[in-house]
């Protein structure tokens, strides 16, 4: 079988259509893929170093609020559909699957004008505008929330799939981890993470964590600042002095399933991929909604499993130093309670959507023909 895949510019729409690839490899090995992408770095650096081939097509971002921009973007779009359909008769796809975001339009396009069996898979609560464009021409739209529903007016067949997430978040060994990482076996340990590109307020909330634990036995952080963040922090915390041997601070969480594994609290930002991977690990979380996105979405994946037990969210205030002390208050209660840890952890993993990827594939091997 041969599958193209798209969707991409950050980890929320790549890791879904990795964990559906490596779900169809691991079925049948003899599968073929390749990954249809903008370039962008984060798809430069993660597709490829996943063990499949990327190879790129003209698109652009939909800024409505600027009708020249929004021209621009047509007509690179238009630019990527003739580089896609190219492709696509040069590939002969039995499928091509979609993620999302404005990179994956002129795929669909593509595949829609060849007449190639197309599926999407919408990962948040509230759609973005290139799922809701593409549902028209696509056999299945798998959605990640059952609320996404709606937004989808009379597209065709919808099927509540949950999140793919890569099977090597679940069934690891904690212990084994920590091993690996050469982080202490009893360390509490904390991780605080704000996505690929990274967000102010997380930035702020590691930071505070970082100091409060620096130098204390029993205690590891990790903290992932975002591409965007990583240099000004690390370079103003170099110039402080501040380089204590239990905080690690990188620009991104390239093994997330290891270091998720590691941790026992982890702090982030509650988009769509973070709340699955977060449950697949089965791990304690402290939630930090974005207010900057549309339905409030991120609030909804977090309340999900706040409801079950396994998390506490924190509304961002416009102070977020604020918001940054009352998450650090949140770690410092479950530091005292580990036991509560252990009930999170149980929790969380209650909701974690196991089944993703097997329903997918079972759809698409049904339907495609």
């Amino acid at each position: 079988m041969r599958i193209v895949l798209t969707g991409g510019v950050t980890g929320g729409h790549i890791y879904p259509a990795l964990a559906i690839a490596d779900k169809f490899k691991a079925e049948d090995p003899s599968n073929e893929f390749i990954y249809i992408g903008s370039g962008e770095p984060l798809e430069r650096d993660i597709i490829p170093s996943h063990g499949y081939e990327l190879v790129t097509v003209d698109s652009e971002w939909f800024d409505r609020s600027n009708p020249i921009r929004l021209v621009k973007t047509a007509l690179r779009t238009v630019k990527g559909r003739g580089q896609a359909v190219r492709i696509l008769k040069n590939f002969k796809p039995d499928v091509v699957i979609s993620t999302g975001s404005y990179v994956s339009v002129p795929v669909v396009l593509a595949a829609a004008k060849l007449g190639i069996p197309l599926y999407l898979h919408e990962q948040n609560g509230f759609p973005g505008v290139s799922n809701r464009l593409g549902a028209r021409y696509a056999k299945t739209v798998f959605l990640g929330f059952e609320s996404a529903r709606e937004y989808f007016g009379d597209a065709g067949n919808m099927i509540y799939s949950g999140n793919p997430v890569r099977a090597d978040f679940s069934g690891r060994s904690r212990e084994a981890d920590r091993r690996s990482l050469n982080i202490p076996e009893n360390d509490l340990v904390i991780m605080v993470f704000g996505g690929s590109l990274g967000s102010e307020t997380t930035n702020h909330v590691g930071e505070m964590v970082a100091r409060e634990y620096a130098g204390r036995d029993g205690y590891t952080v990790i903290w992932g600042t975002g591409k965007e963040y990583y240099d000004s922090i690390s370079k103003r915390l170099e110039s402080e002095g501040f380089i204590p041997d239990n905080v690690r601070i990188s620009a991104f969480i390239k093994n997330m399933p290891e270091i998720l594994s590691a941790s026992d609290i982890c702090v982030s930002r509650s988009g769509a991929l973070s709340t699955a991977e977060t449950t697949m690990a089965g791990r304690a979380a402290i939630f930090i909604p974005s207010p900057n996105v549309t339905a409030d979405h991120q609030y909804y994946n977090a309340k999900a499993v706040a409801d079950a037990g396994g998390a506490v969210i924190v509304r961002e205030e416009e102070d977020p130093y604020k918001t940054a002390d009352r998450a650090l208050g949140i770690v410092k209660e479950l530091d005292i309670d580990r036991d509560e840890i252990r009930r999170m952890e149980k929790a969380s993993l209650s909701v974690a959507p196991v089944n993703a990827t097997q329903i997918i594939y079972d759809e698409i091997m049904r339907t495609y023909r």
